[in-house]
């Protein structure tokens, strides 16, 4: 379904049955809904929900913008979830969010309060200004993109074979990389994207001005899952979070990344199928 929202159009799908309670996935920064894989978000509609995903702004198959001149804000990210779900006429929502994902769905609950029945928020940070006291990025993941530049985008293979480096970067050292299940969804992902070139956008986009601190407000059930070798954002933004959110709780993955593993897969539906409930 092509979803209309301020400024742009939005690509989405579903999985399961549409009188099923609605649950919407929100994947993180320069990646489309292809990075919930099928078979992921088939077993969570067998749990008895409708399962939604979309492609961001300047991924996949949804309005993209120049490289470097990104037309749209946080907030806007956050705004289009919601039209997804106005979209397919879901009043609420059970909202599942991974990296800035986790962080669109925060807003999302402060803005929306009626719109969120539970959050659940994987490998994510807090909605709040920068904390220098926690670990950031590895620097090993800077050095890696920091060779974008000289890729040719418009090489599927070569594309294809950046992203599986990407993401092995992204897995802990107790799973095991899925490459096979890596190089499928950077194909799909490759042949549905008009430009892989403007996903780097959304590294242009700073805080949700206006929403950051506020998480003292939000009263929703969340809960927070998050692997103790995440590269990206360490396991203390976790334990950050845990702290800010008064109704929280914590699912840590021992030896998980910043990944959605396949050997988490089935702990990680089951926390969410009880956390949303039946």
């Amino acid at each position: 379904m092509s979803v209309k929202t301020n400024g742009a159009f939005l690509y989405s799908d579903a999985f399961g049955d549409p009188s099923h309670p609605p649950l919407l996935l929100i994947m993180g920064a320069m990646a489309s809904g292809v990075w919930w894989p099928d078979e992921f978000c088939g077993r969570l509609a067998g749990r008895g929900r409708y399962v939604i995903r979309y492609d961001h702004r300047d991924t996949g198959r949804s309005t993209s913008y120049e490289p470097g001149k990104a037309g749209y804000t946080v907030e806007d990210l956050a705004d289009d979830a919601v039209a997804v779900l106005d979209a397919y006429g879901a009043q609420r929502a059970d909202i599942v969010g991974m990296s800035l994902g986790g962080y669109l769905a925060q807003l999302i609950a402060l803005k929306y309060p009626d719109r969120v029945r539970t959050l659940t928020l994987i490998a994510s940070e807090r909605l709040a200004l920068a904390d220098p006291t926690i670990p950031g990025i590895a620097p090993s993941i800077i050095e890696y993109h920091a060779q974008a530049g000289r890729l040719d985008w418009s090489d599927k293979q070569a594309v294809i074979e950046y992203q599986v480096g990407a993401w092995r970067l992204l897995t802990g050292s107790g799973r095991t990389f899925d490459q096979r299940l890596i190089e499928e969804m950077a194909s799909v992902d490759f042949d549905r994207t008009q430009n892989p070139l403007t996903a780097f956008n959304h590294a242009t986009l700073g805080d949700a001005a206006g929403w950051v601190g506020r998480l003292d407000e939000l009263m929703v059930p969340t809960l927070i899952i998050h692997g103790t070798e995440d590269p990206v954002l360490p396991y203390a933004h976790a334990l950050a979070l845990k702290d800010a959110i008064a109704c929280s709780t914590l699912l840590t993955l021992e030896g998980a990344g910043h990944e959605l593993n396949r050997a988490d897969w089935g702990r990680i539906i089951e926390s969410i199928d009880c956390h949303a409930g039946r």
